[in-house]
């Protein structure tokens, strides 16, 4: 019982285990550059990749794969991250965070992406993976579980220099980065947002739609897993906009003020998504409540016309020896004419009070 609440415990053990479940082999990819040029490679060792590091440029290491544990220990001592921050790269389930160090920088967020569950419904499910991006003086490292081309497009302006980017110090390209996820949790809150207004249009036109309520519960988790990812960059962030963090230069501040402009949107948006799940919720239940209303109403039409109906057919049914009306001649079809007209007066009374 002791080892176990020893391993559970990050301070108080060495071993180091990747809690995710993703099966991408661990390879890297080395972009280096500065104003006259850029280069790439990529290997599945980092023994031979290390060899490329170049001070005098910016080092952007993309690391895909964390399942050679070995490998991610080799990375962080040769840029020396601590033990502990090795540990949050291989906990796939670590919160969003940064932290400043001395020499470095660490943010550690979530990448969405769009799973189609139910075509014939549109539920769409999110997949998460997370990614640790660590800044230093003249280097930038990038950790995600899973191979993704969803930094392709910043590699594809470095190698045109788009912006003059080539020339800019490594939290330029920092920034860049956050603000490519930034675009990504955008795109994901604005479809929800969307879907949502969707779902309260066809609530207030339909009245009778059983799959809303599924539509509206995967939407429901799609806003919960965003908001958990998202929600503490609303006070983390801020540790990026001081003074005393060293390694973001001042002439850079405006593009970290341009990702928390986005952030703000992201963080609005979500507010946004869970006043309209509220209400949403609120609607399709009253929708509910108002269609066995109708039931019960319809259901009690049909009772009110047929009580009566019953009653005489339930006192021509005694078997009373003396009864007048088994020897009329025309008893039968009497019968029926007062069922009849009793059916027709109650139907016209209920009509007239639109009860019908």
């Amino acid at each position: 019982m002791d080892n176990i609440e020893l391993e559970n415990n990050s301070l108080l053990s060495e071993k180091l285990i990747y809690t995710g479940e993703s099966e991408t082999p661990t390879h890297l990819h080395l972009c280096t550059y500065n104003a006259q040029g850029e280069k790439s490679f990529s290997t599945n060792s980092f023994h031979s990749i290390s060899q490329s590091f170049d001070e005098r440029k910016i080092n952007w290491l993309q690391v895909h794969g964390m399942k050679d544990i070995e490998m991610i220990r080799e990375i962080c001592d040769y840029f020396k991250a601590d033990f502990l921050v090795l540990q949050d790269i291989l906990d796939a389930n670590q919160p969003t965070k940064i932290e400043i160090h001395d020499d470095y920088t660490v943010v550690i967020l979530k990448l969405f992406t769009r799973k189609t569950a139910d075509e014939e419904l549109e539920i769409i499910e999110l997949e998460q993976q997370q990614v640790c991006i660590i800044l230093g003086k003249d280097y930038v490292l990038t950790f995600l579980e899973n191979e993704t081309d969803f930094f392709d497009s910043v590699l594809k302006a470095i190698k045109k220099d788009v912006l003059k980017i080539r020339s800019r110090t490594s939290d330029y390209l920092f920034s860049v980065l956050l603000s490519s996820i930034m675009a990504n949790y955008i795109s994901i809150v604005t479809n929800i947002d969307d879907q949502l207004e969707d779902l309260e249009e066809e609530l207030l036109t339909i009245s009778n739609n059983r799959d809303i309520g599924i539509q509206i519960q995967g939407l429901r988790r799609q806003y919960m897993i965003v908001k958990k990812a998202v929600m503490p960059l609303k006070e983390q962030y801020v540790k990026l906009l001081r003074g005393e963090n060293l390694l973001i230069h001042k002439a850079n501040r405006a593009f970290y003020n341009d990702v928390n402009d986005h952030l703000q949107f992201v963080l609005q948006t979500i507010d946004i998504c869970r006043e309209t799940l509220s209400s949403l919720v609120d609607l399709y239940i009253s929708n509910n409540d108002l269609r066995m209303n109708e039931i019960m109403k319809r259901l009690t039409v049909v009772s009110t016309i047929f009580i009566p109906l019953t009653f005489l057919v339930g006192i021509w049914g005694m078997n009373f020896a003396f009864m007048p009306e088994l020897n009329w001649k025309y008893g039968y079809f009497i019968a029926w004419s007062v069922i009849i007209i009793t059916a027709v007066i109650i139907s016209i009374y209920l009509k007239r009070k639109k009860w019908l």
